[in-house]
């Protein structure tokens, strides 16, 4: 029984101004700085190395049209001057990446690239937004029941549409002193960065639905639909109007926000169920640069994968990862379906939910999946949701003014689930890194035999995730390292599988000054990851052994055999790489994807698939050249077109707000359906994978397919944002 249940008896304005930076400079007076840059593998040689592709692609044009872009600016220069001098229009400052919004017309584009203070330049693209059973099936319920934890005192910065001013399940009446209320709420912040408004409102719906997934305590319900982590508090950092859309912008300084007030208000979790297209590579995204240093101020960022799983056609695609998704230092989550049921054993892909590899840099995603398909959580009374989605809302138990509850279906319902239970983490062990709950939740999620580009790791086990997260804040000697049958023991290290292991808390790959995936620290020292089992199970891995105290297994060559190799992943001839690349040397190399690496002059050109023999198709996410549909981006050049075939820029919408459209399940909203369930989690696998091996393409979901919501709003590059700004 749970604490709240025994007591239940009854902004600052971020107003869009103008900034200014702290020196001048002359830029008639000195040559422009052709310093190079990373460039992604469909840039011309004459394109400006300081502008990136689109807005080199706009140069070229020129015409009367305008941009809006990031300007990244040199240390302790100020461009206002030569902005004025080319018709531009300055806007808000964003600092975590150095730069400031500038909108400008097309054809003086070069001539601001050219200004020697102008580091770089990045369109400024539009983003998107796109409990129920959950928090049973997921784990969270047994950690709250049999441990206590929900969240108490872990701030969750949720940057989306908003927050409902009032909603009876973000209240709190416990009496733990870590948990902060305003206004008997748990909101202890909000802040507007589209209309400059002081206090909390949610005019789309989406924002406030993200928090109750993560939050919510169930109170209309007696409990029955509380979240992952029901006395956490949350920040609303809003981004998106009342039609969910938004600029990266307002994303990255509501990241900046995050970072600057991290310690006030305790965050230590980012939610961005928001995407946009990949234009670039990571590297230099300002977008992925932004949630860059975020997880290096040590906070977790947890971001959705898109809702791209699908082509117009209705068939499985790849490579529909959205930004900052493609970003290597974010756990991106994609999305399964519970199949209204509390056992775990028919659980099902989501075939909306967006797979790897990312554009540009083919990097392995999602990191993970957890429930989004017909999720139950908090509605916001006069939103947009509430209107156009009223066919999915839902009564509660108690009499209320309005319906307190409303059923969606994307990964912006399940990256929430993630959040919530690296919430609870973070309550088990405060010490935990964003690398080593990324770690911590990969090695403990289930596989449920699904490639690893579409479910990443597996499926999320949040009780697995807290029970390690607990052992590793404060291991005994002696005491038996944690383990389940149901763990998949995997984590997706880059584009490479380690398996066959167990995590050290003080591996090197853990620190906050390592790049997932990285061979080496910053020091050029090979990465530790953990120690290699004795058994392949892990069962006796006693804590304090040599083995476990030794730093045995690191990242190495793969000249030769030996202690060098990832947990032994390498020493069956089974090399798992996810992405194909130069470690792959044999012929029985499980490539997953084929990419990265052209065999002719001609990279563009190259379809996936196409130099792999027809036998060893299953080795191979999808089939031979001919099933181009089945790519998301490819021969097109397109990058920001996320959807196949597409070249108009009012089809950049990455993948909306709403996600799919699903029948509800009958999602109780009285909890004693789920009572004698909690105590035994454990009891809800039987240890097997329930779904088909990894090479099939068959619909996997049981129930009814269901289709993208066509009332998806479309984002563009000219669209209006109110309140005086642009």
């Amino acid at each position: 029984m749970t604490e709240w249940r025994k007591i239940l008896a009854g902004t600052l304005m971020a107003s869009i101004c103008l900034f200014g930076l702290t020196a001048t400079v002359d830029a008639a007076s000195k040559k422009a700085d052709k310093a190079p840059r990373i460039n992604d593998w469909s840039r011309k040689t004459t394109d400006h190395p300081k502008l990136d592709r689109k807005l080199n692609d706009r140069a070229d044009k020129g015409g009367s049209g305008t941009s809006r872009v990031i300007v990244t600016v040199k240390p302790g220069y100020d461009i206002g001057d030569a902005v004025a001098k080319l018709g531009g229009k300055r806007g808000r400052k964003l600092d975590i990446v150095s730069g400031e919004v500038i909108e400008l017309p097309n054809f003086v584009l070069r001539k601001l690239a050219d200004n020697p203070a102008v580091a770089d330049i990045h369109w400024d693209r539009p983003a998107g937004g796109k409990m129920n059973r959950v928090a049973v099936v997921e784990g969270a319920r047994a950690v709250q029941e049999v441990y206590g934890y929900d969240g108490a005192g872990v701030g969750v910065a949720v940057i989306d549409s908003g927050v409902t001013p009032w909603h009876d399940d973000l209240t709190y009446r416990g009496s733990n002193p870590a948990v902060k209320v305003v206004g008997n709420q748990r909101v202890t912040k909000f802040v507007d960065f589209v209309n400059g408004r002081l206090t909390a409102y949610d005019d789309n719906g989406h924002g406030t639905h993200v928090a109750g997934i993560i939050a919510g305590n169930g109170y209309d319900t007696l409990g029955a639909r509380a979240g992952m982590a029901p006395a956490a508090n949350l920040v609303s950092l809003k981004v998106l109007d009342d039609h969910g859309a938004g600029y990266i912008s307002n994303v990255i300084g509501a990241l900046d926000w995050a970072v600057k007030n991290k310690a006030a208000y305790n965050i230590r979790v980012i939610n961005l169920s928001v995407g946009a297209s990949i234009t670039e590579s990571y590297q230099t995204d300002p977008l992925c640069l932004a949630a860059k240093r975020a997880v290096d101020a040590g906070i977790v960022v947890v971001t959705a994968a898109g809702n791209l799983g699908h082509n117009a056609a209705g068939k499985t695609q790849y490579g529909g990862i959205t930004a900052p998704g493609n970003a290597p230092w974010v756990l991106t989550v994609g999305a399964y379906s519970h199949e209204g049921t509390i056992t775990r054993t028919d659980d099902v892909m989501g075939g909306y939910s967006s797979r790897g590899p990312t554009a540009i840099d083919f990097i392995a995603k999602p990191d993970v999946v957890a429930t989004g398909t017909g999720v139950v959580s908090l509605a916001s009374p006069g939103s947009t949701f509430y209107s156009t989605k009223s066919a999915y809302l839902l009564n509660g138990v108690l009499k209320t003014a309005s319906k307190p509850y409303l059923s969606l279906t994307g990964t912006s319902m399940a990256a929430p689930v993630v959040a919530g239970t690296v919430a609870l983490m973070l309550q088990a062990n405060p010490k935990l890194t964003p690398n080593l709950v990324k770690g911590i939740i990969e090695y403990t999620a289930q596989n449920y035999r699904y490639d690893a580009l579409t479910q990443g790791a597996g499926f999320l086990n949040a009780k697995g995730a807290v029970d390690l997260a607990k052992f590793l804040g404060s291991p005994k000697a002696g005491q038996l390292y944690p383990n389940s049958s149901a763990w998949g023991k995997t984590i997706l290290w880059g584009n490479h599988k380690i398996q066959r292991g167990v995590i050290k808390p003080a591996g090197s790959a853990w620190a906050l000054s390592t790049v997932w995936g990285a061979a080496a620290t910053m020091e050029g020292d090979n990465i530790v990851w953990g120690t290699a089992c004795p058994n392949v199970n892990c069962n006796s891995v006693v804590w304090g052994t040599a083995a476990m105290d030794s730093d045995n297994i690191v990242w190495g060559t793969f000249a030769k055999e030996g202690d060098n190799i990832v947990w032994g992943t390498f020493l069956r001839g089974e090399a798992d790489n996810i992405v194909w690349g130069t470690a792959c040397r044999t012929g029985e190399c499980d490539n997953i994807v084929w990419g990265s690496q052209c065999e002719g002059a001609n990279c563009e050109a190259v379809v996936w698939g196409a130099s792999v023999a027809e036998n060893e198709l299953d080795n191979i996410v999808w089939g031979t050249q001919m099933e181009s549909d089945n790519i998301v981006w490819g021969t097109s050049g397109e990058m920001e077109n996320i959807v196949w075939g597409t070249s108009s820029e009012t089809d950049n919408v990455t993948w909306g707000c709403s996600g799919e459209e699903t029948p509800v399940f009958d999602d109780p909203d009285v909890p004693s359906v789920f009572d004698g369930t909690v105590a035994t989690f454990d009891s809800l696998f039987d240890g097997s994978a329930p779904l088909p091996d990894s090479g099939s393409t068959t619909d996997l979901l049981s129930a009814p397919q269901p289709v993208i919501s066509t009332d998806t709003p479309v984002l563009s590059s000219t669209l209006p944002v109110v309140g005086g700004g642009f």
